[in-house]
């Protein structure tokens, strides 16, 4: 048996191979944490637990690959809770946190009727029929991305229904929305090779990648549906591109959407458009 700290500091020393310092020890909490249980507090106060060496070893091996730590424990973090997370999904990222906080605090409608195109994982739906007690739809072109969130949904208790789409050639059969949002794929092709390893080796291209001389196919699409879609007052909101912003803001207002807002992330990015349909 062996001092969980010592264990941490092991294992974060194999992960500078290929990660800094500090990212190899964050790396290594969350490895402990979602794969064998171990919490920050066993690590601060050393004390003593079994890890079976060969499944670290496992681990370890996997993510010296680049393979992300989320695809390695099965388990995602978003806003305060646990995601199942597999590769035909992709990894939630914190602007999407951000997007999932804009559309609460905004909300001002008592059980929200809300769909999200690109479900994924179904970390936005989920959070949203949650946090909002919403009634929620969730469409994805990926049989594979609705099996996950299908499963995050039953296993964090949200009341939702799930059904395959393909958005750039099918209509949508919900009506009368208070919330349209997507966080769909953005990424133009020609910068794959500018991406990291971790991200371009594991995370399904199909949710990340759009055409380089289209790369608002999805958000012009989604605009247009939304007409149909939202009730008079409805809001829309899109997760993007950081270059994008002003260009999804332009096709909103001519497709006949008011208040088009980009909003700032964290670190003063613009990721977040926002418009609402009188």
């Amino acid at each position: 048996m062996k001092n969980v700290k010592q264990i941490w500091q092991e294992t974060a020393k194999q992960l500078e191979k290929v990660y800094d310092r500090r990212e190899a020890e964050n790396i290594s909490y969350l490895l402990l944490e979602d794969a064998f249980g171990l919490s920050k507090t066993a690590i601060f106060f050393e004390e003593n637990a079994e890890v079976a060496s060969g499944q670290l070893d496992k681990c370890v091996k996997r993510l010296l690959k680049h393979e992300p730590i989320q695809y390695v424990t099965g388990i995602a973090d978003f806003y305060g809770r646990k995601f199942h997370i597999a590769p035909g999904a992709l990894i939630p990222r914190p602007e999407t946190e951000e997007l999932v906080s804009l559309i609460i605090k905004e909300n001002k409608v008592e059980n929200p009727k809300v769909l999200d195109v690109g479900v994924g994982s179904g970390c936005i739906a989920i959070t949203l029929a949650l946090e909002l007690n919403a009634r929620v739809f969730g469409a994805d072109v990926s049989k594979e991305a609705i099996a996950i969130a299908e499963k995050n949904a039953h296993q964090l208790n949200a009341n939702m229904q799930f059904y395959q789409s393909d958005i750039l050639n099918e209509n949508l059969p919900e009506t009368d929305l208070d919330i349209f949002v997507s966080n769909p794929p953005y990424i133009p092709h020609m910068e794959f090779d500018k991406m990291a390893k971790n991200v371009t080796d594991y995370e399904p291209e199909l949710a990340l990648f759009v055409p380089d001389d289209d790369p608002l196919i999805f958000y012009k699409r989604i605009a247009e549906e939304g007409l149909n879609s939202l009730k008079k007052g409805g809001n829309l909101y899109f997760e993007i591109h950081e270059d994008f912003g002003e260009e999804v803001k332009t096709y909103l207002r001519k497709t006949g959407y008011s208040e088009v807002t980009i909003h700032k992330d964290m670190q003063g990015k613009e990721r977040i458009v926002s418009a609402i349909f009188y």
